[in-house]
């Protein structure tokens, strides 16, 4: 199962994510589809645009956005449900979470009520933190080992929150140092939002693991006792150096950086790492080390002391760059992992799940970037997070166009998801057989402007996206002229 499935057919595609979402009217369900079908069609345009100049379909669309009842766990409650359905297949899924600032400028109204400070210069900028849950299905077998990681079918969200940061209240902000701790470990904190979304997943089926993939900001230790608790796995990149301790004895086990770097290389492997501001994109070695099982010691909470509650058994790999640039720091990820790491081959996998975490972080550029989520104009946060909870599928979706390009590349041009329609068109306008999904997606990718040389690698989902955009226009043309053809053709006489 991938998201994009139909998503060549807009309208279709709304219907299977959107058709079960409950607002007190069928007719707000269907403007529902209408809105994402509008946004599928053409990613990142206004609402004004988004209703082709129609004045009464852009105040519908204010109007659904604006009514209570259009909170985002509604709108993306028919894409939730579709989605638990298919994690409860056998197999392995990844449930990789992360969280985004999104910002918006003050409107010539001024600020704009219900969003709150983020950012830099947090008293002048203002927005909301998206925290999402996306799900992916990990494959049984790797056809391409030695890739940074394997391509994951994306199935959609199981859960997203918007988080609203608040000023310290003033009763802790004069309570002495002690007292500050216990008031502000007793109310909600960022933090929380990672649990949170795991309460909202429950436990896996017997025959299906789900491993829970995440960067440092979730290396907090309710977090992963709640992955503990609810039997979910977890690869998640170690942010504190956490003290060790032996459960037999209850003695000391050192730290977990000092363990974690002591232990020597079993393997290495090659890894891309992508480009970021003011620094290119790069190719490294990398070392990787075995698991070696370890047990978290339990921090100091409000009436508990440090090391009362029960540990958490964990494992630890460690990825390092032997050599690194002499301008920068190596890269190094030090992974928590619930199973043990024994081997090579089961190190390797959790670095590759680790490197697939990666794939949220295109989904936040596809919300910000492709579909101009901090670009709304919309007057108040719960319209505006209501907009984001359609756009936030969208996205999704786009960016599953760059991942099913790649599963099954040899399988024949009527698997890659597009209507026969499309297909059809999309084969006369290049005017070359298409036998295989890659073909298709090649002759997709061209119609975005990929120039398909060797070095130019295989396509974006930026590009597949244009591409895709492209060829829905074509595919309306022979539509209109198909109706022009019928509507010119002469009538028959009555006899």
């Amino acid at each position: 199962m991938h998201i994009s499935t139909h998503f060549s057919d807009p309208l279709r595609w709304a219907q299977i994510h959107f058709g079960g979402v409950v607002l007190g009217d069928k007719r707000r369900t269907q403007r529902v589809q209408t809105i994402v079908a509008g946004w599928a069609r053409q990613p990142g345009v206004s609402i004004p645009r988004l209703s082709a100049g129609q004045a009464y379909a852009s105040k519908a669309t204010y109007h659904l956005l604006a009514l209570p009842q259009a909170v985002p766990d509604a709108l993306q409650a028919a894409h939730r449900h579709y989605v638990r359905q298919h994690l409860q297949q056998e197999g392995t899924f990844l449930l990789i979470e992360d969280t985004t600032e999104l910002i918006w400028s003050t409107s010539r109204q001024g600020r704009r009520p219900g969003l709150g400070p983020v950012g830099q210069g947090k008293d002048h900028r203002q927005g909301v933190l998206l925290h999402s849950l996306v799900a992916a299905q990990w494959p049984a077998f790797d056809p391409k080992p030695t890739a940074k990681r394997p391509t994951l079918p994306l199935l959609g969200l199981v859960d997203q929150q918007f988080y609203l940061r608040r000023p310290i209240p003033s009763a802790e902000k004069a309570a002495g140092s002690g007292r500050q701790y216990h008031l502000r470990q007793s109310r909600t904190r960022e933090s929380d939002l990672w649990s949170q979304s795991l309460r909202e997943v429950g436990r896996p089926p017997t025959s299906a693991r789900w491993v829970v993939v995440a960067d440092r900001g979730a290396d907090v230790f309710e977090h992963l006792q709640r992955c503990q608790q609810q039997g979910l796995g977890f690869v998640v990149r170690a942010a504190q150096n956490r003290a060790l301790v032996d459960p037999p004895t209850g003695a000391s086990g050192g730290r977990l950086f000092t363990v974690a770097r002591a232990q020597p290389s079993c393997g290495q492997i090659e890894f891309g790492v992508p480009a970021r501001p003011g620094i290119p994109s790069r190719s490294v070695t990398l070392q990787v080390s075995r698991g070696i099982p370890l047990t978290l010691r339990a921090p100091q909470r409000p009436g508990r002391a440090t090391g009362q509650a029960a540990g958490i058994p964990c494992s630890v790999v460690r990825v390092w760059e032997a050599q690194p640039p002499t301008a920068r720091p190596g890269l190094e990820w030090i992974l928590l992992c619930d199973t043990p790491a024994a081997s090579f081959a089961h190190a390797h996998e959790c670095a590759q799940q680790y490197a697939s975490r990666w794939i949220i972080e295109d989904f936040h550029k596809a919300l910000k970037t492709g579909l101009r989520a901090e670009k709304l104009q919309l007057q108040t946060g719960p319209r505006l997070f209501a907009a984001v909870a359609l756009l936030s599928v969208v996205a999704l979706a786009l960016v599953d166009l760059r991942e099913r390009s790649r599963v099954e590349p040899n399988r024949a041009a009527c698997d890659a998801g597009l209507e026969s329609t499309y297909l059809q068109v999309l084969v006369a306008q290049s005017r070359r057989p298409i036998r295989t999904v890659a073909e298709v997606y090649g002759a997709l990718a061209a119609l975005g402007g990929h120039l398909g040389r060797t070095s130019d690698g295989p396509p974006g989902w930026q590009t597949l996206w244009h591409g895709l955009t492209y060829l829905r226009f074509l595919v309306e043309g022979v539509y209109l002229a198909a109706q022009l053809a019928n509507e010119s053709a002469p009538k028959k006489a009555p006899p």
